[in-house]
């Protein structure tokens, strides 16, 4: 059994319900790929894989299909890094857009209204890296402009 998975186990049996259980271990050092990593599905057809979890900052690569976006959102303590690595993203910050293309990435600070877009002909992968990680720290914008808790990353 993989050594990282043996720590996690011993964790949440020593300290049950912690942050502890969820974390991988950072000592000894891991490498982590796609096929290693947790995945899991958002939106009808998108992926994302998490690389690191910890309670101080996570990183996500995703994979959005052409022609789908997140939910327009928040963050009320994360800071946010996206950085893309094929395809182009678009991401509309506080009603502005920018294209990002392979190579280039933004920084998204707390509080700032964002949504991630994949508007071109095909798929774009990406990396998210969150401090604190963002999972739970999201907060809806509705376009009209009302605010309600959201699943957003």
């Amino acid at each position: 059994m993989h050594f990282a998975r043996v720590a996690i186990i011993a964790a949440s049996l020593i300290f049950p319900g912690s942050t502890l259980a969820r974390e991988k271990p950072v000592y000894p050092a891991y490498s982590i790929d796609k096929p290693t990593a947790d995945h899991y599905k958002w939106g009808d057809s998108n992926d994302g894989w998490f690389m690191v979890q910890q309670s101080d900052m996570s990183v996500i690569q995703e994979r959005m299909e052409p022609g789908t976006a997140e939910i327009n959102h928040k963050h009320r303590k994360a800071r946010q890094f996206f950085y893309v690595l094929s395809g182009e993203l678009t991401m509309n910050v506080e009603g502005e857009d920018t294209v990002l293309k392979v190579g280039q990435g933004m920084e998204i600070p707390p509080g700032r209204q964002h949504q991630a877009r994949n508007l071109s002909m095909q798929a774009a992968e990406f990396l998210v890296m969150s401090s604190p990680p963002s999972h739970t720290d999201s907060v809806e914008i509705k376009p009209s402009g009302a605010i309600q808790q959201a699943s957003a990353r």
